[in-house]
Formats: C-alpha cells, structure tokens, sequence
C-alpha cells in the first residue's frame, strides 16, 4: 500500500499562536515525512512560511497564498494563478469611490519565489495592526496610490466585520465571477479580511493540481485546518481533520475534530498516532 499525502494550513492549525513550531511537533513530523509524503497549504507565501519552519521536511509541492501559487520545496514553479490586472485595477478604484478604503496588493516579483507585498498609506486600524507582523519584509512597499500590477495574487482588505460585508456585497454585484471573494475572521485583530482571488486560486483546486502532480488520488490525502479557506479542501480529501481550536464552520465539514489545538501541537498528535 502506497504512503498517505498529509497537508497542513499553517497559520492557528500547525504553528503556534505565537507562530512557533516546538520540538515536539519538530521531531514528529520529519519522522513521518520519511514514511509519508507532507506539505503545506497556506494563505502566507513561500519565504513567510518557510521563515517559521526551519528544520522541517518537505516532501511534495507547497500550496501557497491561498492556492493561487503552487511550488516545490527547491522553488520550482508549479501553478500560478493571477488575477487579471485590469479588473483588479478597476475593482481598486470602485472599494475607494465606496467606502475610502485601500487594500494590500500581494503579488510576484520572480521566478525565485520573491513576493511584492505592497500596502496603501491610507491605512484602516487592522491594517495598521497587521503590519506590525511583518516589520522585517523586504518585500514591503508603500505607496501614495495602490495598484495591481501584472502578476498579482491577491487583492486584500482588512476592516470591520460591518465594513467588509458592505463591502464585499457591493464588489460582487459588480465583478460576479471575475473573482473569488473570501471573507473570514482575522484571528490576530479580532476583525475581518477579504481577499479577491483568481476564481480558480483556492487551496481546492490547488489540492486537486497536487494529487495530479503526485499521481495520488484525493482520496489518500490527509488535510489539517482551522478556517474558511480550509474547508474547500475538506470537501475534496480523503480526510479532514480540524483542530480543536478551528471555527465552527470549518468543524462543522470536517471527518474528525482533534482533540488538541494548534498550541497543543494538535496535528503532530495526529501524525504520531498514525505513524508504524
């Protein structure tokens, strides 16, 4: 019988909140990796997560910035999903004549994996917020005037819960199906973000390009986590297990809820479990 796929969201499912790894979860999962093929799906970008792991085993091609990227380990480009420029640009402009709010523009600047992460001097207070976490980016850039350039992932915006499903509203019956909308609890601020994707660039299409790449059907993939953006995948593989500390959203479509939360290091608990 052929190894099991395992897949984890990183952020509040398999770092801790303070964005760790311990050696606990360390040492389990690369003692698995050589049994097991592992890697990640998450809304950060290939160096903000691979920041957080140093030391870890990866096996198979990462599912990065929400889906809309997929790459290997070594960088190598699998999939990109880019929004087009145009409507994204017309889509800024529209958010500003609604409501004066800007957004972040998450883009790609290489081949190498370098990210263009670009953010608005009219800032809202969650933006202002969440930047503190990204204090040594070099990829950060301000600027007087945001636009979405040519290869740009995500169009992101970070307010109020009553703000942003104004918002979003409003941008939906206008762009339809040019884009995916995402809106979801930003769990660092207590607010909301909303990020317009590529109407393919989610973590379920992303798995399903994965599965293609590793020859493996959906049905061998293990996937682990904690919010909205997870549950496309969920409904695809062949288990789904949220952590204890996941929305009751994402619970509610998984196969099973861990016992433990991401700072219980609830998915290298699963890993254990299964290991021979």
């Amino acid at each position: 019988m052929m190894n099991k796929v395992y897949i984890t969201d990183l952020d509040h499912t398999f770092l801790r909140s303070d964005l760790s790894v311990s050696d606990f979860t360390r040492k389990i999962w690369n003692a698995k990796a050589k049994e097991s093929t592992l890697s990640i799906a998450t809304a950060r970008s290939f160096y903000a997560a691979m920041k957080y792991l140093p030391g870890l085993t990866f096996n198979a091609p990462m599912i990065l910035l929400d889906g809309t990227l997929i790459a290997t380990p070594e960088r190598k480009i699998i999939d990109a999903k880019f929004i087009d420029t145009a409507a994204a640009n017309d889509l800024i402009a529209e958010a500003i004549r609604f409501d004066n709010i800007h957004p972040f523009v998450i883009g790609l600047k290489n081949d190498n994996l370098d990210e263009s992460f670009d953010f608005p001097r009219t800032k809202t207070p969650t933006q202002e917020k969440v930047l503190l976490n990204y204090r040594d980016d070099i990829s950060l850039r301000e600027f007087d005037h945001i636009v979405a350039k040519e290869r740009t992932f995500k169009v992101v915006y970070m307010a109020s819960k009553e703000r942003l499903v104004a918002l979003t509203e409003h941008l939906k019956g206008i762009y339809g199906d040019t884009f995916h909308f995402k809106l979801s609890p930003e769990n660092y601020t207590g607010d909301y973000f909303l990020t317009i994707l590529h109407p393919l660039g989610d973590k379920a299409h992303a798995l399903k390009k994965v599965c293609d790449v590793l020859g493996r059907p959906l049905e061998d993939v293990t996937v682990f986590g904690d919010s909205i953006n997870d549950i496309g995948m969920f409904r695809l593989a062949g288990m789904s297990a949220a952590v204890a500390n996941a929305l009751a959203e994402t619970k509610a479509v998984a196969k099973t809820v861990l016992p433990h939360s991401n700072d219980e290091d609830a998915v290298a608990h699963y890993l254990k479990s299964t290991m021979k």
